[in-house]
């Protein structure tokens, strides 16, 4: 359905649907990852704006009790939440959008994903809609893609080895995007905590890529062994960084990147001494302290919390941690040899989504996919 006004205060968006998404190329790891270094540039230079007073934060959320006071309303339980993910981004986008969605670990129980997603892409001048999208695929591969802009510019270029720790949706996109960028990967190593999820992954995996083989194996320590590239997945513990994965730096192949945009845990010790620490974008971590406090790093699990929290406490120079932005833009190095070993700390931002939603959205402007639908011809109160 295709409708054209000729009033200036008519105001039509496009629908995608998921199928629509797929079509407009929501999956293309490729483009996907080469959108979001320009998505991290643009961040390093301050060209965004997102939520709160700092125009750093992740979003707002909706959180449930547990025991609530009033019928009706949502009891607390695993990833029950409901979420906004507001931003702008300048650059060739210069767009505005909000991620919302809601979350609910039992909706597995029933065939649907944990979170539901939509986006809305919107006009920054007149806030008028753009687009409203399915958005479970738009937030898997921006999601992949920024861990990919690591392994494009800090990756050994023949690298053979991917490790997978926590074998999870978010490891399947990342995996794809580390593929893209190193196609010379010819093993990838499993550590997961069920069977179920180890064969769920590695079934994927040897269909997606069966030139590839899919080995399995028990510890951290096994699976980072020989790796080139470590992906860890692993979402938080309640116990708290005591039960996040544990690498040890002895275990490390040296020139291994790691990409860290879930739970992971290190020795202070390596933090504070020799290691490379890399982040997406600072102000995220910041953001995240003055939100959560100390409790940052025991609550998100991202590694790049508790580097920022050990800058914030003057044990660790903040210097030392760099911006992917500033490397891919060359005002940093990257790789400086192959011995190096990286660590990534991905936490995942809206304008993420902005970037991503802009281009998809001109991907199907083109190739004339999707629904357009419309709001108004003439505003009823203006």
């Amino acid at each position: 359905m295709t409708a054209t006004y000729t009033t200036e205060t008519a105001i039509n968006f496009l629908f995608l649907s998921e199928p629509d998404m797929i079509a407009a190329g929501v999956k293309d790891i490729a483009q996907c990852v080469d959108v979001m270094e320009e998505t991290l540039v643009l961040l390093a230079q301050g060209d965004y704006k997102m939520a709160g007073l700092n125009s750093n934060s992740h979003g707002a959320m909706i959180t449930f009790p547990e025991n609530p006071a009033f019928e009706g309303m949502p009891k607390d339980g695993p990833d029950r939440r409901f979420m906004a993910m507001p931003a702008y981004l300048g650059g060739r986008f210069k767009n505005t959008g909000v991620k919302w969605y809601g979350s609910n670990a039992e909706n597995k129980t029933s065939g649907l994903p944990r979170s539901i997603h939509t986006f809305v892409l919107n006009d920054t001048v007149t806030g008028a809609p753009k687009a409203i999208m399915s958005a479970n695929l738009l937030s898997a591969y921006r999601t992949g893609a920024v861990p990919g802009v690591g392994v494009k510019h800090l990756a050994v270029a023949d690298a053979t080895t991917l490790a997978v720790v926590g074998p999870g949706v978010m490891a399947k996109t990342i995996t794809e995007a580390c593929i893209a960028e190193r196609p010379g990967i010819t093993t990838i190593k499993i550590k997961g905590r069920s069977e179920r999820g180890i064969t769920a992954f590695a079934t994927w995996a040897l269909e997606k890529f069966p030139e590839i083989e899919v080995v399995a194996v028990g510890s951290e320590e096994e699976v980072v062994k020989d790796a080139d590239v470590v992906i860890a997945a692993t979402t938080t513990d309640a116990a708290g960084s005591s039960a996040f994965p544990y690498f040890k730096k002895e275990w490390l192949k040296p020139g291994a990147l790691l990409l860290l945009p879930a739970a992971g845990r290190f020795d202070d010790a390596y933090l504070l001494d020799d290691a490379r620490l890399v982040v997406d974008y600072l102000g995220l971590y910041e953001a995240w302290a003055e939100e959560y406090g100390p409790k940052a790093y025991q609550l998100l699990g991202i590694p790049g919390t508790h580097w920022y929290d050990l800058a914030l406490k003057g044990e660790l120079d903040q210097s030392k941690i760099s911006q992917i932005g500033d490397i891919c833009s060359g005002k940093l190095p990257g790789r400086t040899n192959d011995e190096e070993i990286i660590l990534y700390s991905v936490g995942g931002m809206p304008v993420e989504d902005v970037a991503w939603a802009t281009q998809v959205y001109e991907n199907a402007l083109e190739k004339g996919i999707g629904t357009t639908l419309n709001l108004w011809e003439s505003p009823e109160l203006a």
